[in-house]
């Protein structure tokens, strides 16, 4: 495998894990989880979910040939309050993850070093691809917290649970790093 090929599975298998993170928060939380708000300021996850899946569907809609940033998308509007149900609001996520999915699937190592544009600005398709890495992952680490935050003792952790990680490290199961944690 060459590196490009091994770079676009490693990032497609990174955000799976991600969204498998998210998927299993979700399976916690009710209906009206997914609304709560800590504060005037911060968000929720419904408004989490709604900002990443524009994102995607922006950034990942015909991904090498226009900018990121398209027209159409109203990102205001993504951290407004919308009263959407769970069901609407795990529609909506797995919209922007099949776009995000589709788009890498198709892409081939030449396409790595291909000028995209996001605001205008140029990145290589692999500086573009890192960018939404690193944003999703901190999108989908306040998902995680806001549902442990809600869940509180009833969580369902989600890595090695505390005061585990000496019995999980004396493991002898070897991981595979092409697969999740």
């Amino acid at each position: 495998m060459t590196i490009g090929n091994e770079y676009l599975s490693s990032a497609i298998a990174r955000l799976k894990s991600y969204k498998e993170l998210a998927d299993k928060t979700f399976d916690q939380l009710d209906e009206n989880d997914f609304h709560f708000l800590a504060s005037s300021e911060s968000n929720s996850i419904a408004i989490l979910v709604h900002h990443i899946s524009g994102n995607m569907l922006s950034r990942f809609t015909n991904f090498l040939t226009e900018d990121g940033e398209k027209e159409w998308r109203d990102r205001d509007d993504e951290f407004e309050t919308h009263k959407n149900t769970k069901a609407q609001i795990i529609e909506q996520w797995e919209k922007g993850w099949t776009c995000l999915l589709n788009a890498l699937t198709s892409l081939e190592e030449k396409d790595l070093l291909t000028n995209v544009y996001v605001r205008k600005e140029p990145l290589t398709a692999l500086d573009a691809i890192n960018r939404q890495l690193a944003h999703y992952a901190s999108h989908i680490g306040q998902i995680l917290f806001i549902g442990k935050m809600i869940k509180n003792q009833n969580w369902q952790t989600l890595s090695i649970p505390k005061g585990h990680s000496q019995q999980f490290n004396q493991s002898n199961e070897i991981k595979d790093p092409a697969k999740k944690f």
